[in-house]
């Protein structure tokens, strides 16, 4: 357990260290590393909620920093776990299309405040009792700044929880 937890506090260093600085993009399969970051969540989260990973491919790479890519997915899906209260169902599709790799992550909690939603991405804005409110904001700028994708609120509302899309390009021209 302490090497886990030594292996998991040198990750959080290197995410913060790229943070700040251009990152570097490498190729990598996008459907491994989304499994592999919700392995780790279900380690360390409720046991009460469900994931479920949809893809039609057998693999699918794309030009990301696999280390911040992480941390979008694992920060989106532990917002997903507070709104349904530790208590619910995860869906993440992976799909392509000519230019882009889209994931989904939509989850079964309570939807965002329509109060909030035009402001969701901006630092300090939050729902929590604790926490900083830089999670989405950071992640959207991964997605957008760094990988040159695009990380949108696809729909929230109270009966059906909420979905957040991350569409990375399949075809890097970042230097």
């Amino acid at each position: 357990e302490m090497k886990k937890d030594l292996n998991r506090l040198e990750t959080i260093a290197d995410r913060f260290s790229k943070i700040g600085s251009k990152p570097k993009l490498e190729k990598h399969e996008i459907i491994s590393i989304v499994e592999k970051s919700v392995r780790y969540l279900k380690s360390r989260l409720s046991q009460n909620t469900e994931f479920i990973i949809e893809n039609n491919e057998q693999e699918l790479y794309v030009n990301i920093n696999k280390t911040l890519l992480e941390w979008v997915i694992e920060n989106i899906c532990k917002n997903a776990v507070d709104a349904m209260q530790g208590k619910g169902k995860i869906d993440i599709s992976i799909s392509q299309n000519n230019s882009t790799i889209q994931i989904i992550i939509k989850d079964s909690g309570k939807g965002i405040d329509k109060e909030l939603i035009a402001d969701i991405f901006k630092p300090g804005v939050t729902t929590k009792t604790r926490g900083w409110g830089l999670g989405l904001s950071l992640s959207k700028r991964i997605i957008e700044d760094y990988h040159k994708g695009k990380l949108f609120l696809l729909d929230s509302n109270p009966s059906d929880g909420t979905s957040f899309a991350i569409f990375l390009p399949k075809e890097s021209n970042i230097a």
